[in-house]
């Protein structure tokens, strides 16, 4: 099949809209791995635990979670184009709150800023996915959203590149043993010097939201499913929720979610105690395993436009339950095998979930028609598996040793479950068409 016919239908093409709504993943792509070294950085900041620090986690995910089927009702009663509008308004304002939040100098109003800023995230997402799987032919739906999905990672490389280099580098370099020991005045200096350099990039992304705004405001967008207008909600997800393949979806969505973010968050404890264990310091620790991190989206990147071109072959089923197997595999690695070796162990098994997200909902989706607007917030929602299943897994961290064991590599065998999870999801839709 040729590329471009991917994105047209009825003669009609899809270019400048799936360039422009693409875009919107990698936005979303940066504000979701720019953050998932912020619950490190906050708990050194403001002298927390993992556990605490996880919040940042519950927050963020917390906010896709509440907003899913407002932003369904929302897109059937005006449009998708609308809905993209929405998430990105949102999206600016809960990355400008951080200035206010660091003038409270506490805690919480981050929290606040998180969630306002997911909100918008969750709207986004709920508009942005449906819209890219009608722009074209419904039997290319799948590896068109893969193909979008593609950029997703590229937004979340530079996050990572920006919480590395212009947070986690320029934070105070004293380790959390020494932050413990600072007198209340000191203590709070080096607090109001570190959140000053924390804000500074989501300032920034905030500006870039708005621009961005204003550029698809100005261009004209395609109406693919903006015909109905009529909200139906409790009849639409009775009939939704009665589809198995949809239904089982959902579930292997909130597992697979949950996993990914604990697999990217804590890949930067994992890391440090790995190379302190070595005789480095915690800062440089820290920065080291944010390598590693980047190294994993990289490969995370790679893998998913060489499963999109796969998706062309393979059946989606079978390929997502290939890879949720060797996902699985990996993480007991990274649980058995101590030292550097585990890490890399970590760092492959991004390389197993850059198919996950698209083909899963590609495949809970298909069909769908007009309903796929509930049906995309149903596995927006699913995204609270990043909310829930992240502050499980750091309060075994905080345990610091489990049955002799590290707790930070006991802690993976939540991930590990997670993929047993998708891997079934997998296995019971492979007899589906590619």
């Amino acid at each position: 099949m040729k590329a471009d016919s991917i994105l047209s239908k009825n003669g009609v093409s899809y270019l400048i809209p799936f360039i422009l709504i693409t875009s919107c993943f990698a936005l979303w792509g940066f504000a979701n791995d720019i953050t998932n070294p912020m619950v490190k950085a906050f708990s050194k900041i403001f002298r927390m635990s993992v556990a605490e620090g996880a919040l940042v986690q519950v927050a963020f995910y917390g906010g896709y979670f509440a907003m899913a089927f407002p932003a369904a009702i929302f897109i059937r009663k005006y449009s998708y184009k609308a809905g993209v509008l929405l998430g990105l308004g949102l999206y600016a304002i809960g990355a400008f709150l951080f200035f206010p939040a660091k003038l409270t100098g506490e805690y919480f109003p981050f929290l606040l800023a998180y969630f306002v800023l997911t909100c918008g995230l969750s709207i986004l997402e709920t508009s942005c996915n449906p819209y890219i799987l009608s722009m074209g032919p419904e039997d290319s739906a799948t590896r068109r959203l893969n193909l979008a999905q593609s950029f997703n990672p590229m937004g979340s490389l530079l996050g990572m590149y920006v919480a590395m280099n212009f947070i986690q580098n320029r934070l105070n370099p004293l380790d959390s043993a020494e932050r413990a020991n600072l007198s209340p005045e000191q203590f709070e200096a080096i607090k109001n010097y570190d959140l000053d350099v924390l804000i500074a990039p989501y300032l920034i992304i905030g500006l870039v939201i708005l621009l961005m705004l204003i550029v698809i405001r100005c261009v004209k967008m395609p109406k693919n499913g903006d015909s109905v207008k009529d909200v139906h909600f409790a009849a639409t997800l009775k009939r939704i929720f009665g589809i198995r393949r949809y239904r089982e979806g959902v579930i292997a969505q909130f597992f697979y979610i949950g996993a990914q973010i604990m697999c990217w968050t804590f890949i930067i404890q994992y890391g440090t105690r790995v190379f302190m264990a070595e005789g480095m310091g915690e800062q440089a620790a820290e920065v080291l395993s944010q390598k590693y991190n980047i190294a994993a989206m990289i490969f995370f990147c790679c893998s998913r436009f060489i499963c999109t071109f796969l998706l062309r072959y393979l059946n989606p089923g079978k390929l997502l339950m290939i890879l949720a197997t060797a996902a699985g595999a990996l993480t007991l690695g990274v649980i058995f095998i101590d030292g550097v070796v585990g890490l890399y162990c970590l760092v492959a098994v991004s390389g197993c979930m850059s198919l996950m997200f698209p083909t899963i909902y590609g495949i809970a989706l298909d069909g769908m028609g007009e309903d796929a607007k509930f049906g995309a917030a149903g596995l927006i929602m699913a995204i609270l598996g990043g909310s829930v299943l992240p502050p499980l897994q750091a309060a075994i961290i905080d345990m610091g040793s489990v049955f002799g064991m590290p707790a930070v590599n006991i802690s993976f065998f939540i991930p590990f479950i997670c993929f047993v999870v998708v891997t079934a999801y997998g296995k019971r839709t492979s007899s589906l068409k590619a």
